[in-house]
């Protein structure tokens, strides 16, 4: 094939990308508004309640907020495994998963696929799973425009659990500085966003998996408990499976 031959199969597939990358950015605003705008069902609040009963309906709004910011983490990580950093906003999930209609249709239209969630499981300093947390503090940050290695305040979804003195919630200080580090030995001591801001660096294309709008990941679940990074219950992960 000569040059003026190819000219007109360089521009089908030229004209065949763009067309390609248009719809998949349209797919992904779908996905990002359905999660900002979608209906929780009816009675999750008083579900909630049962176990804080100290929560008004105004703070039961505020833990929904956060758990849109969680499933907004979970979709921009290319839906890879996102550890859960609070106790009240990982009680909500738990709920809403009970309405198993619902949770399934809400994760079929914000993911493509369903969203698990797995039983609790120690992680220790230096392993790989603590890139959930990881992840979930970069995007969350990003969200709220955040600067992730040098916070001067914490995004809503670590905020929440000091917010509402949640019992054996997870506690986060923008900086530990004046602090000591948190080995998982004591609730008591605070977990350091900086020092998560300085460990998920990768979370802009680096090799912990963590890079913005990939491919990787089907569904799975797991928890990202009693880490020295901190955090809950999680989803996501490294199953197969599914288109974007």
């Amino acid at each position: 094939m000569n040059i003026a031959e190819s000219i007109p199969y360089i521009v089908l597939v030229g004209a065949s990308t763009i067309l390609w990358l248009d719809l998949r950015h349209a797919r992904r605003a779908r996905r990002e508004q359905h999660i900002r705008d979608f209906d929780l069902p009816p009675g999750l609040f008083d579900k909630l309640r049962k176990h804080h009963p100290h929560l008004t309906q105004k703070d039961c709004q505020l833990v929904a907020q956060g758990l849109r910011q969680f499933f907004m983490t979970h979709l921009k990580s290319g839906r890879q495994f996102v550890s859960m950093p609070s106790q009240v906003v990982d009680d909500l999930w738990h709920e809403f998963i009970l309405y198993t209609r619902e949770y399934n249709r809400f994760c079929q239209h914000a993911f493509g696929r369903f969203l698990h969630h797995s039983p609790a499981i120690t992680l220790f300093k230096g392993q790989r799973n603590n890139a959930g947390i990881r992840r979930t503090w970069h995007y969350a940050c990003h969200d709220e425009k955040i600067n992730s290695m040098k916070p001067t305040r914490l995004p809503l979804l670590f905020a929440l659990d000091a917010k509402f003195n949640i019992a054996n919630g997870y506690i986060y200080v923008p900086d530990c500085s004046g602090f000591p580090r948190h080995d998982g030995s004591s609730s008591a001591v605070p977990h350091c966003g900086s020092d998560l801001g300085h460990m998920s660096t990768g979370c802009g294309g680096g090799s912990d998996g963590c890079s913005d709008w990939g491919d990787g990941g089907g569904d799975g679940g797991g928890d990202g408990g009693a880490s020295s990074c901190g955090g809950g219950c999680g989803g996501g992960g490294c199953g197969g499976g599914g288109g974007d």
